[in-house]
This record gives C-alpha cells, structure tokens and sequence, in this order.
C-alpha cells in the first residue's frame, strides 16, 4: 500500500529499512518515527517524508487488532 504521505499512527518502513510507527509530525516537517516493538522511548526523525513506505494504516491495523 502506498500513500501520498505517511500520517501518525501509520506503520513504515524507512529509508534504511527500519519498520517503524509514525508518532508526530512536527510542523509538518518532520516526522517522528519510533520502533514498532522495543523500547518505546527510542525516536528519530525524517524530514523527508517521501522516503517513508507506508506497510500498514493505522485504521487498518487497529482493524486487524480488534479482530484477533
């Protein structure tokens, strides 16, 4: 699935690889990405939202949750 543009609470995939789940987007330009699993304190950052794949919406994995 690819979108435009990743929003908060999507799950991506970054530029380097990392799987990843967007938790702000700053002044619209910078996305704050953390781990999907892990330590939920770990952040960075991309101002270049465009090299982020969408994996899975939000809506969709909260979807997905509800029903397993």
């Amino acid at each position: 699935m690819t979108r435009a543009r990743a929003e908060v609470g999507d799950l991506v995939s970054d530029a380097n690889g990392r799987r990843a789940i967007v938790t702000d987007i700053r002044q619209s330009t910078d996305w704050v990405l953390r781990p999907e699993s892990g330590s939920p304190t770990t952040e960075w950052e991309t101002g270049e939202p465009g090299t982020l794949d969408v994996i899975e919406t939000r809506a969709d994995r909260l979807s997905r949750e509800k029903t397993t």
